[in-house]
């Protein structure tokens, strides 16, 4: 489904503040994955994640999506075929814009534009019926502005958009990290759901080592742009977060020091 394979990235070459953001970076998802990835501040998570999306241009390597090279494709053209969501509740709405106006805007991902009526009565009945299954009431709210809505129910609307024409892989980026813990449970849970019901190829980024273990049937653990742990299966299914903690002094030679995810 997709192959990354020996992707590097550096910002800001050759000044004081450069970054090797990725150092030769290689994974293989596999149709259906549900991968967690993990790792401290600074490991390159959220970077894979822009890659993958086209946000930077990557140094060199390759990625190729579905037998497709995608590596120098614009982040536009990858959008057709890409669902994402982002940490921030606001980035992935048109807040001065209805419900079913996003929706919409969502639905078309990838269509050329024409001058028919914005919204036909068969779309209206599958967006409230896709709405419905959120569980939310917002599928008798489709004509409220997204910029009245809280930033779970706005989180909630993203990941519907986001997986609404069934993307070939669906990008988390810490997507609950910026909402209360009974909140971010619901979105978590609702994005179990879809990616079940979908049968989606999706790749998260989380700081909680419990969810990173709970969800998913793959966990990788970043450190320092690189991979350091791959793990699946059965062997995904028995961990402990103390087991993690180890395997990163394992192989970091260091002890894990991010508090957030210590504490979460």
């Amino acid at each position: 489904m997709l192959n990354i394979t020996e992707v590097y990235k550096t910002f800001n070459t050759g000044t004081i503040n450069e970054k090797k953001a990725l150092r030769g970076v290689s994974l293989h998802v596999h149709p259906q994955d549900f991968i967690t990835i993990i790792g401290g501040n600074g490991a390159g998570k959220s970077t894979v994640l822009n890659m993958i999306a086209g946000v930077y241009a990557i140094d060199s390597g390759s990625i190729v999506l579905d037998g497709k090279d995608i590596s120098r494709q614009p982040e536009y053209k990858r959008a057709e075929f890409l669902g994402r969501v982002f940490q921030d509740p606001m980035m992935g709405t048109a807040a001065d814009m209805e419900i079913q106006e996003n929706l919409a805007l969502a639905f078309r991902r990838g269509k050329k534009r024409g001058l028919s009526w914005g919204i036909t009565k068969e779309e209206k009945e599958l967006y409230y019926d896709a709405l419905k299954k959120l569980d939310l009431g917002l599928e008798e709210r489709m004509t409220s502005k997204v910029g009245l809505l809280s930033g779970g129910q706005r989180q909630a609307l993203t990941l519907l958009m986001a997986s609404l024409k069934k993307p070939k892989v669906l990008l988390l980026d810490e997507h609950t990290a910026a909402l209360d813990p009974k909140t971010a449970k619901k979105v978590l849970d609702l994005t179990e759901n879809i990616i079940t019901e979908h049968q989606l190829t999706a790749l998260m980024v989380t700081h909680n080592m419990k969810d990173a273990i709970r969800l998913g049937n793959r966990l990788i653990m970043m450190h320092e742009g690189k991979i350091i742990y791959d793990v699946s299966g059965e062997e995904k299914q028995n961990l402990q977060v103390s087991d993690l903690l180890q395997k990163f002094e394992e192989v970091s030679g260091g002890e894990f020091a991010n508090d957030r995810m210590i504490l979460a």
